[in-house]
């Protein structure tokens, strides 16, 4: 028997048996995405695109969770680790069956091309609902959470490959993507860019990356020798995988013009560590062999790479000896995910207004008005890259679905997304006139803020123009304003909205992102009181575009909370609960690991609820440019009504490491403050979390 049939037989023999046998024509076809079959050795087809973003994405009946953005609101890791185990059974249990059918069609692979780890930097960045906000650490432990909810725990096989993407620096503008050059500092890089992928390498363990369609500094990202040589293999340690963005490669002479024919494109890629073409361009790669633009030793390196892959999926083991193929097919948007969609859609949901203690609605009204263009849609639930499951609980149905016997629900949308016109004003003021309370359920939705090319109405390049609510939405909201009656904006959307007018004038502002298939039921379920909201922001709130640098700028002056200078509308880490917590007894002391940082958190309220502790830090005596503070640590934590808890983090050193302007690292001798708290320590932001609690801490260095 062939050494690469022995299922037994160490995997790198398997796999260098197996590479051997190939001609060099099967070697580069097998490093296409659309990877074909080699009949003689028994390779069957496969298809290395698909999509789980937060669900498996176009394959049929999934469980659809909350939208990447909204996945992060919640600051919990546990939950998202959850969150990408469901997704990962689901992925399998497709798989399997179609296998079953015969189908090995693109979307029913084991190859996922998720997370999307980039930094959303500027809310103007139409995919920024596909990351997991603004902050590098934050975006670092949602991102390992999910890397190894998906490959799961198995010493011999993986469940899913993970690809984090898109390596690297990379987040608009969607139009001027294939030829744009995202230029960087050293400082920047390793501060804010890069941190978040080396977490899910080293610690996740992430099998593959994909590589992003602009330059960086002046090289194109899937062929940059210093990003997927320098730094990915030789500083970070990677043996996966790396995968181009789909047409990327022609990118590099079609757009980058950094080289001039399909066969230098392709080889340049694959010299430089990039393995595997979404797209075309590697069929190329035999001329540039002939070219003796590579050696045939680059072909053999990236296609022991890919087999390595497969062969740790399983894919060329009896289904018996591989514990993931047994995942039945009955957990795909069954009750205990969809129960777990409906939990992440909660803890997803931002409260950031709340006057007088409008919310929760109380139980006795005879009437509310749920109005505004997102309250009975269904895409606005979806997000992006998303699948489609059995059921989808619009707003309006989640309220209807809560509200008590006796109470009437009346529904209008009152104006389009984002159109102009006013036509429908009348009948929803009419139905608001009935009711005690008026929901206006806004926002944004996937057809103006997504990739380029797939939003409707903002021109197809799927930025946003500007921060403030769409069409006529604003002026709706002021009309239902000056009818009297306590008015609450419920925001849908994947990134930062203006509403500046509505901070001011309205009751209760809530946001809940692209909630997912249970989102109408989560919304509810926050509004009547059944759930005490505890979500986070994970992005800044500004106030307007005046507020931003350029878009196209890519230094990290005056952008997210770490470097703003102005005052935001919402900071990054702010939300607000229907009960109240007091922080006490900070203690920072020298710890083995690093520094022991505790405190005692106490629900001084009258409601059981969530409370997210967050560490922030500041070096006081850096003499460079360091970031006003600096997310190092959080934990969500629940607590009864008067329970207490002392919770307890270790801050290793790199949580006191100064980034130089050309990128180098340095522990050094320092005083660094210290603050925990329910959110940033900002003077005049009223939180339900009271004053954070600041300490000092000098530190004497590297030892």
């Amino acid at each position: 028997m062939e050494t690469y049939k022995k299922v037994d037989a160490p995997l790198a023999d398997r796999v260098r048996d197996l590479v051997s046998r190939m001609t060099m024509e099967e070697k580069v076809s097998q490093m296409l995405h659309e990877a074909p079959a080699i009949h003689r050795l028994g390779i069957p087809p496969y298809n290395w695109w698909n999509e789980c973003l937060h669900g498996v994405a176009r394959a049929g009946v999934a469980t659809v969770f909350p939208q990447a953005i909204g996945l992060a609101a919640t600051w919990d890791t546990s939950l998202m680790h959850k969150v990408a185990t469901a997704i990962s059974d689901e992925a399998r249990a497709k798989h399997h069956a179609a296998l079953k059918h015969g189908n090995r069609d693109q979307y029913f692979g084991l190859t996922y091309w998720s997370p999307n780890i980039n930094i959303f930097r500027d809310p103007r960045w139409g995919r920024g609902h596909e990351t997991y906000g603004e902050d590098p650490y934050l975006t670092a432990r949602m991102g390992v959470a999910f890397v190894r909810g998906l490959q799961g725990s198995n010493p011999r096989y993986l469940k899913l490959v993970a690809t984090p993407k898109h390596y690297a620096v990379h987040s608009g503008p969607e139009t001027e993507r294939h030829g744009f050059d995202a230029v960087v500092s050293g400082k920047d890089m390793r501060e804010t860019y890069l941190p978040a992928f080396e977490a899910c390498v080293r610690e996740g363990g992430a099998v593959s990356i994909m590589g992003a369609y602009n330059r960086t500094n002046g090289e194109p990202c899937c062929g940059s020798p210093t990003l997927l040589q320098k730094i990915l293999r030789e500083e970070w340690g990677f043996d996966g995988y790396v995968v181009s963005d789909c047409g990327a490669v022609c990118d590099f002479h079609q757009h980058h013009k950094v080289t001039k024919t399909p066969a230098e494109s392709a080889a340049m890629a694959v010299r430089n560590g990039c393995d595997l073409n979404c797209g075309k361009t590697f069929q190329n790669l035999l001329t540039a062999l002939k070219e003796r633009l590579l050696t045939e030793a680059d072909i053999d390196r990236a296609v022991t790479r890919l087999f390595t892959a497969r062969f740790r999926l399983g894919m060329f083991d009896p289904s018996r000896r591989v514990p993931y193929a047994r995942i039945p097919a009955s957990v795909n948007d069954g009750p205990a995910h969809r129960r777990l969609a409906l939990m992440s859609a909660r803890e997803s949901v931002v409260l950031l207004k709340n006057r007088n203690g409008i919310l929760p609605l109380r139980r006795n009204l005879k009437g509310i008005a749920v109005v505004g263009p997102n309250a009975g849609v269904i895409d606005v639930l979806l997000g992006n890259y998303n699948g489609v499951s059995s059921r989808l609980v619009t707003i309006v149905e989640g309220i209807c679905g809560k509200a008590p016997a006796g109470m009437a629900v009346h529904w209008h949308s009152g104006c389009d997304l984002a159109g102009r016109s006013t036509a429908g004003f009348g009948m929803a003021q009419a139905y608001a006139s009935m009711s005690d309370v008026i929901i206006a359920v806004m926002g944004l939705s996937p057809r103006l803020e997504g990739e380029e090319g797939d939003t409707v109405d903002s021109a197809g390049s799927g930025d946003r123009r500007h921060l403030d609510l769409p069409g006529v939405q604003e002026e709706f909201l002021k009309k239902l304003h000056e009818m009297g009656k306590p008015v609450i904006l419920v925001l849908l959307g994947g990134s930062a909205v203006a509403v500046n007018w509505a901070q001011e004038h309205v009751d209760a502002i809530v946001m809940a992102w692209y909630p997912g298939a249970e989102g109408g039921a989560a919304v509810a379920d926050v509004l009547f009181g059944d759930y005490n909201p505890a979500g986070r922001l994970p992005v800044t709130f500004y106030k307007g575009l005046h507020q931003l640098p350029d878009f196209k700028d890519y230094s990290m002056a005056n952008r997210t909370y770490r470097y703003f200078q102005g005052d935001p509308l919402y900071p990054f880490g702010y939300g607000l609960s229907y009960t109240s917590f007091r922080y006490s007894n900070l203690k920072v002391a020298p710890a083995k690991d690093g520094v022991g940082v505790s405190v005692r958190v106490r629900n001084s309220g009258k409601l059981d609820g969530d409370e997210v502790v967050q560490v922030y830090v500041t070096d006081k005596d850096a003499g460079i440019p360091v970031p006003l503070r600096a997310l190092k640590a959080f934990q969500r934590v629940h607590l009864k009504e008067g329970e207490r808890k002392r919770i307890e983090f270790t801050l290793g050193p790199e949580a006191f490491t100064r980034i130089y302007p050309d990128g180098r690292r340095a522990v050094e001798a320092g005083t660094f403050e210290i603050s925990v708290g329910g959110g940033q320590p900002l003077p005049g932001v009223e939180t339900t979390s009271g004053p954070a609690l600041m300490a000092t801490y000098r530190s004497s260095g590297a030892r």
